[in-house]
């Protein structure tokens, strides 16, 4: 009875939502197009701000291409600061706290991405509600599914607490396509943050050193329509070169396990699983994937899975759609030799 009470004490009220953007290069990224389109389930008079920090022309093209993207979003909030350069979880947990104190968001809603895992649960202990991760699907206004034992149960979770209600999505499960279009739209407006009362040389317990990334032609792993995964049967980051040629003949990106990564084989942000990324390509094909619980929690929503192991008893031949019983070493190398170029 508490709990119903409780709902629909919620819904009596006017539904507004605080999507924490992440852009770059002037554009908002993919997994924030995937929060708003998840924002927008909440309701149809939901009234959806997006928040931008940063500096520079980037955040200023960010901004205006945040305020014609969608026309779910009915306000970009721009918060100009040095500090807000960096995804850094002290200044920008202070930030939301900030603006939940002015504009009392029934929702607050980010990707699970490091940005929001590193952001919104200390957001959420400042504001002393508990957050609920990694949501694949919003049933209600505050019903929510998620999936828990590396993806092989889902939980339904209802939200009880006080406002703001604190979501972290997966992007996979929320594709932009999925946001209502309307036949003519404007410009949502765009609000500079008051950050007078905003500790802009908060220091914190950690600090920005640097950004290490590799410089590549490839699409981003995050977001592939396309990706090629190799696993510990590669054997050694030399024969991991084999997967990049694949992946040029394809235009696809290039993953790996947690085993190839902790051998060395590639960085780790090539990771696909629990604890790397969360993807969901139209094609994935695993070259020496044994299929470890991990590695299927974060491929497991791909389109169409093709699977090339020598091993008839791995479990990733369980989960593909198309499996391959051969070497590896011989597969790859056919491939690329059949396969067209690129245009």
């Amino acid at each position: 009875m508490t709990q119903n009470l409780m709902c629909e004490r919620h819904l009596e009220l006017v539904i507004s939502t605080l999507v924490l953007g992440e852009h770059e290069g002037g554009f908002l990224k993919p997994s924030t197009l995937s929060a708003v389109s998840a924002a927008s389930s909440f309701g149809k008079d939901n009234s959806i701000s997006i928040l931008l920090g940063g500096s520079g022309s980037d955040l200023k093209k960010a901004a205006l291409h945040a305020a014609s993207t969608h026309p779910v979003i009915s306000q970009v909030l721009v918060a100009d600061a040095n500090i807000l350069m960096h995804p850094l979880a002290e200044p920008w947990a202070d930030l939301v706290h900030l603006l939940q104190k002015k504009g009392a968001y029934s929702y607050i809603i980010s990707a699970s991405s490091s940005f929001g895992k590193n952001v919104l649960p200390r957001a959420a202990a400042i504001l002393d509600v508990s957050p609920i991760t990694d949501v694949i699907e919003i049933s209600e206004p505050y019903l929510f599914v998620r999936p828990i034992y590396a993806g092989n149960a889902l939980c339904t979770v209802r939200y009880t607490g006080l406002d703001p209600c604190m979501v972290t999505i997966r992007s996979t499960s929320f594709p932009p396509s999925s946001i209502p279009t309307a036949v003519e739209s404007s410009a949502a407006p765009i609000s500079q943050v008051d950050l007078s009362t905003f500790n802009k040389e908060t220091g914190g317990k950690s600090r920005w050193l640097k950004l290490t990334s590799q410089e590549t032609d490839r699409p981003d792993l995050g977001n592939a329509r396309i990706i090629v995964t190799g696993g510990r049967g590669l054997k050694s980051a030399e024969n991991f070169k084999l997967l990049d040629k694949l992946a040029e003949k394809l235009g696809a990106a290039v993953g790996a396990t947690r085993a190839a990564v902790d051998a060395n084989f590639v960085p780790n942000d090539l990771q696909v699983g629990q604890t790397g990324k969360i993807v969901a390509p139209e094609l994935y094909m695993a070259f020496g994937v044994s299929g470890a619980i991990q590695h299927l929690a974060g491929m497991r929503d791909s389109k169409v899975i093709v699977a090339v192991n020598k091993d008839p008893d791995a479990p990733i031949f369980q989960v593909a759609d198309y499996g391959l019983v051969a070497d590896l070493f011989e597969v790859i190398p056919e491939l690329i030799e059949k396969l067209p170029e690129k245009k």
